[in-house]
């Protein structure tokens, strides 16, 4: 078994490859996107960004998981507490009110609140049928990341206050409100996964957005949990649970 890894590690990328060590496992730190022929098709596992695992998850035979596009848009109001639309950025460009936009599952779009749609790219810059999230602006007071395995929260961290990062210990409450969101939508979810929650501005609990366990950072999160969720959602592709073959990116 082998942790694969990009050549620039973050903080959370060398507190997972020293779980990884822990575990007995091997880590590889790639210094570009070539895969020694070594690594190719064998028992590999990855930790990096989604740019870096597109370029490498094939030749290394792993399967990364991660949330449909139109997840957050799908989800009950009572979990978002905002109005949100899955839609081409073609559609974003006639607004006339800011609007939050941003990309589903990486980050070709950056995260931004928009003064209107005219500010977002452009077709020079961007396909018009690329798909964003827009939502209402909302403000988050705090967020949490939620490690997500096997429908239960397997760890997890505060990691903002007031929009400044703020890693802290996971909440009991934000436990509980992703127990609630498992429970009602957990099977709309792959197997592992991240989700961010937060306390909005009027006190009241809401997704943030998911992100896909293997591109993630971990903040203050027990890192040999967090490693399991990150082993689960970027594992070689013959190891895929029959659920999970949906949520291949």
């Amino acid at each position: 078994m082998a942790l694969i890894l990009p050549p620039r590690l973050t903080a959370s990328a060398r507190a997972l490859r020293e779980a990884a060590r822990r575990r007995g496992m091997r880590t590889v730190q790639l210094p570009d996107h070539d895969v020694p022929d070594a690594l190719r098709e064998g028992d590999a596992y990855l930790h990096a960004g989604p740019s870096f695992a597109d370029a490498v998850a094939p030749a290394l035979g792993v399967a990364p998981l991660e949330a449909p596009a139109d997840w957050l848009a799908r989800l009950p109001a009572v979990f978002v507490r905002r109005e949100i639309r899955a839609v081409p950025i073609r559609e974003a460009y006639g607004l006339r009110r800011p609007v939050f936009v941003k990309s589903p599952n990486d980050k070709s779009i950056r995260a931004l609140v928009y003064a209107d749609g005219s500010r977002l790219p452009g077709p020079d810059a961007v396909d018009p049928e690329t798909v964003v999230l827009m939502s209402d602006v909302v403000v988050f007071d705090e967020e949490h990341r939620l490690y997500l395995l096997d429908g239960q929260v397997h760890t997890g961290s505060r990691y903002g206050v007031s929009g400044q990062l703020r890693p802290a210990p996971l909440s009991a409450e934000a436990v509980a409100f992703g127990n609630e969101l498992l429970s009602a939508a957990g099977h709309t979810l792959p197997s592992a996964i991240v989700v961010d929650v937060g306390v909005t501005d009027a006190g009241q609990w809401a997704v943030v957005e998911a992100n896909a366990a293997w591109a993630s950072g971990c903040y203050a999160s027990n890192p040999d949990r967090a490693l399991e969720v990150v082993l689960r959602a970027a594992g070689p592709a013959p190891h895929l649970a029959e659920r999970d073959a949906a949520f291949v990116r």
